[in-house]
Formats: structure tokens, C-alpha cells, sequence
């Protein structure tokens, strides 16, 4: 009974919510950052993949708005800049992710399961907001 009274805690507007908010939320920037890096520091190649494996045309367009999402989106969220606007994005990009993944790959759950956990934590954030613990100009 006092695990469950301690548990009680992080429900939703209880006093350690706001650290579960934020510990999405670091979770979910940081991978983006890891991820959105690579795709920032070279932007042909970037765009030359969009356009190759995707086949999303023009790849300079696609390959800019996710490399800019990913890295900088996971900056603002960890910070609490205008996290419903990023988590939006977030949702946009790991839905079509899985679904590409799903459809037009063979590729297995285990190659996919992360964009489910990243649109887990997205819509997370997108629903209940960033926390106390956020800069929150949105």
C-alpha cells in the first residue's frame, strides 16, 4: 500500500509530475538532437537520402524541415520553448516514420518501435504540455 500512495505522486498535477514532464521531455530532445545532428552536419547528403530512400522530392525541402525539427526541435523541447508547437512536429514526423517503415520496408518491429516510443512521449507532451519545469512561451 505505500508504494501504491508513493506512486499516487506522479499522477498527472501531482507535486512530481512536473519531474516525469521533464524527464520526457530531456528523453525525447536528446534523442532528437542525436539523431537531427547527423542530418544537420551534412545537408546534400541530407537531401540526397530524402530523395534516394524516401523518395521525397524536392529532398533539399524535406531533408531541411526534419534536419531543422530534429535538432533544434529537441533543443527548444528540453528547454520548454514552444514545446506543443515541436511535439506537434514530433508526431507528424514519427507517424509518417512508422507508417514508411511498416508500408514500404520489410523492416522488423525492433527497426520501428523506436518512432512508436518517440510518438508515445510526443503526444505525451502535445497533451498535458511541458511541466512547471519549462521556459513555456507556448
Amino acid at each position: 500500500m505505500e508504494l501504491l500512495a508513493f506512486l499516487e505522486n506522479f499522477r498527472l498535477g501531482s507535486p512530481l509530475s512536473d519531474i516525469a514532464l521533464l524527464v520526457a521531455r530531456v528523453i525525447l530532445g536528446v534523442t532528437f538532437i542525436y539523431y537531427g545532428q547527423f542530418k544537420w552536419r551534412d545537408m546534400r547528403q541530407n537531401a540526397e537520402d530524402f530523395e534516394k530512400y524516401h523518395g521525397l522530392r524536392p529532398g533539399w525541402f524535406w531533408g531541411t524541415i526534419v534536419a531543422f525539427q530534429e535538432f533544434f526541435g529537441g533543443i527548444f523541447v528540453i528547454l520548454g520553448f514552444f514545446v506543443p508547437v515541436f511535439a506537434l512536429g514530433f508526431v507528424i514526423h514519427m507517424t509518417s516514420g512508422a507508417t514508411w517503415k511498416v508500408s514500404k520496408t520489410d523492416k522488423p518491429f525492433t527497426d520501428w518501435s523506436y518512432d512508436l516510443l518517440a510518438l508515445g512521449l510526443a503526444l505525451l507532451l502535445l497533451i498535458t504540455g511541458p511541466g512547471s519545469f519549462a521556459i513555456n512561451l507556448f
